[in-house]
């Protein structure tokens, strides 16, 4: 059996493991900045290791992240209205020692050092509908209908112009072509007997 001088030695020990551990934890302080100007009325999560340490940003868009442990950390910033950078954080052991901070803006970029207390800029803001488009003469030349309807109008004051330099048997023969397009039948009825008329002068002539 374990003599109660033992217990009480390793209970020591861990009494001082705890202690030196806690007093090696830091606390990780930032604050989100926004380019827009805007009051800020919302909070965002700071989360630190993918969820080990997590808080909610304040009023103002102070945060502060308690008995963080030495190592290298990873900062992320969750946000349904903002996008902010990525940061990696390294807290040395030595207690007047600041942290050591990289700076991802986006994945993929190239790091950058940022200073501590961390000031973490909006990069960008997510637009979940698209913006409704304005009136424009440009979309309206490109719609077809209204193509249409301009080269209608356009052929309405020439083809006038146009018959008046026609001979008088051209005059009738454009005339007659535009009523069988305003009527399709006479037009498909007027092909088909050219088609007959045809037929019968080739049968007459092998005849």
């Amino acid at each position: 059996m374990i003599s109660s001088s033992k217990v009480s030695f390793i209970r020591i020990l861990l009494i001082l493991c705890l202690s030196s551990a806690v007093a090696a934890a830091k606390t990780l302080e930032g604050r989100l900045h926004f380019t827009d100007g805007l009051a800020f009325n919302l909070t965002s999560r700071i989360v630190l290791n993918h969820g080990e340490i997590a808080t909610y940003s304040r009023a103002d868009g102070s945060f502060a992240l308690y008995n963080v442990p030495p190592g290298i950390h990873q900062l992320d910033v969750f946000s349904s209205v903002y996008h902010f950078p990525q940061i990696k954080i390294q807290l040395l052991e030595d207690e007047s020692a600041d942290p050591k901070c990289l700076e991802y803006l986006y994945p993929g970029a190239k790091k950058q050092f940022a200073k501590y207390p961390l000031v973490l800029t909006a990069m960008a803001k997510y637009e979940y509908f698209e913006p409704r488009r304005g009136f424009s003469i440009f979309s309206l030349l490109k719609n077809p209908m209204f193509l249409m309807m301009g080269v209608s109008v356009i052929l309405m004051f020439w083809m006038p112009k146009m018959m008046e330099g026609l001979d008088p048997e051209e005059r009738e023969q454009m005339k007659k072509q535009m009523e069988l397009q305003k009527d399709p039948s006479k037009m498909l009825g007027q092909l088909f007997s050219g088609m007959t008329g045809t037929e019968e002068i080739q049968s007459k002539k092998k005849m």
